[in-house]
């Protein structure tokens, strides 16, 4: 008689804690979740996350507000409230163990509740490489003792890890799958009742309250500049400020105020909706620079942080570029202005320069390229990881 072995999903209901602490991770712990479900209907996911994690499903042990904070220096401050949230998780899931534990991004705390669950016999794996390429590369050792599968959004990112030993499989970018490598201005102008010939700008000053702070002025500085140099052309520029929620928005609201002369619209939750309407983008470092790339829009990128946050940045920093399409290329495809030199003059100057090269096409071509490079349906491939090490 031939005996088939039932796989775990098969003998049970999939169990699986996750835990995103921030917007970026619960767009992509969503979906994971779906495509988990796809091939476990009845899984069950308890953990933290946010409304798209919640929407999918997800059983919420605490707020994903919890986790919100930037740089070094705040999670730092926090941390002894934050370790009592993370020892809370850590009972909640040794008393109903999960089949396996994702921590999806937030890499600090993720990491060190992979390793306290880990140690007590739980599956754990690790949705997005912490940037081991860019900085702290000795990182990597103990990675491995936290979790025992990374899964990677960059092709790169697996060999750094298999020189140490760590299990890390590229799953491509959820993002990638999501956006199709086509022009999507008109789509999103009918949408938005912006007329073709408008000249549009997306600013784009970061979804934390912490990192608003940091840039939203700067931003606003910067528009107004652009605005005296090029607002005389046709209807003048519409800036476009996406907003993930309701004090952001206030806060993008309120600071409009002291610059009555822009023509400045805010898109509640919708970053793709203005990047994809727009010529061009002011981009704060991160997802951002991706999605624009992806949307095949001339950006410049910037990034602000406290002196001491920025200080021990620079001291760790391994790598030349922090704009992910830079990085993705190994060279410098869009400017990069940080710090001390994110200035509203210079980050002017730098929007109407790329504006001409992306009238001229110059971007496209490499943008579409790395596009391609990670688009492999990314969700798929992480859920197939997972259970494979739930198997294991």
């Amino acid at each position: 008689m031939h005996v088939v072995r039932a796989t775990a999903i098969e003998r049970r209901v999939l169990n699986v804690g996750i835990l995103a602490g921030e917007p970026s991770g619960d767009l992509l712990g969503a979906g994971l979740m779906h495509a988990l479900r796809a091939r476990a209907p009845d899984a069950r996911f308890r953990g933290v996350g946010g409304p798209l994690m919640l929407a999918a499903g997800l059983e919420s042990l605490a707020p994903i507000s919890t986790f919100s904070m930037n740089g070094f220096v705040e999670p730092v401050k926090r941390f002894p409230r934050l370790l009592r949230v993370i020892r809370a998780l850590r009972e909640s899931f040794l008393n109903d163990r999960p089949d396996v534990f994702i921590g999806v991004d937030f890499n600090v705390f993720n990491l060190l509740l992979e390793r306290l669950l880990k140690r007590r016999g739980i599956a754990t794996a690790h949705y997005v490489s912490p940037s081991v390429y860019a900085w702290r590369r000795g990182r990597v050792k103990r990675i491995g003792r936290a979790t025992d599968l990374v899964m990677t959004l960059y092709p790169f990112e697996p060999p750094l890890y298999a020189q140490h030993g760590v299990r890390a499989e590229f799953v491509g970018h959820p993002l990638a799958d999501e956006i199709e490598p086509v022009d999507h201005t008109a789509a999103a102008r009918a949408e938005l009742g912006i007329a073709l010939d408008r000249l549009v700008v997306a600013l784009l000053p970061g979804s934390r309250m912490s990192e608003l702070r940091a840039h939203a002025s700067l931003f606003m500085q910067t528009a107004e500049t652009v605005e005296k140099t090029l607002g005389s052309t046709k209807a003048g520029v519409l800036f476009l400020v996406p907003c993930v929620d309701g004090r952001s928005q206030h806060a993008i609201e309120t600071l409009a105020r002291k610059f009555p002369g822009l023509s400045l619209r805010v898109l509640p939750s919708n970053a793709r909706l203005a990047l994809a309407a727009s010529d061009v983008a002011l981009v704060k470092s991160g997802t951002g620079s991706l999605e624009a790339m992806l949307f095949g829009k001339p950006m410049v990128v910037t990034y602000r942080l406290g002196a001491l946050s920025y200080a021990i940045v620079k001291a760790l920093l391994r790598t030349p570029f922090v704009a992910l399409p830079n990085i993705l290329a190994g060279r410098r495809l869009v400017p990069e202005l940080l710090q001390h030199d994110a200035q509203p003059q210079r980050l002017a100057d730098a929007l109407i320069t790329e504006l001409e090269r992306g009238r001229a096409g110059n971007h496209l071509t490499e943008f579409r390229m790395l596009h391609g490079s990670l688009r492999c349906g990314a969700n798929q491939r992480a859920a197939a990881a997972v259970l494979s090490l739930i198997d294991r």
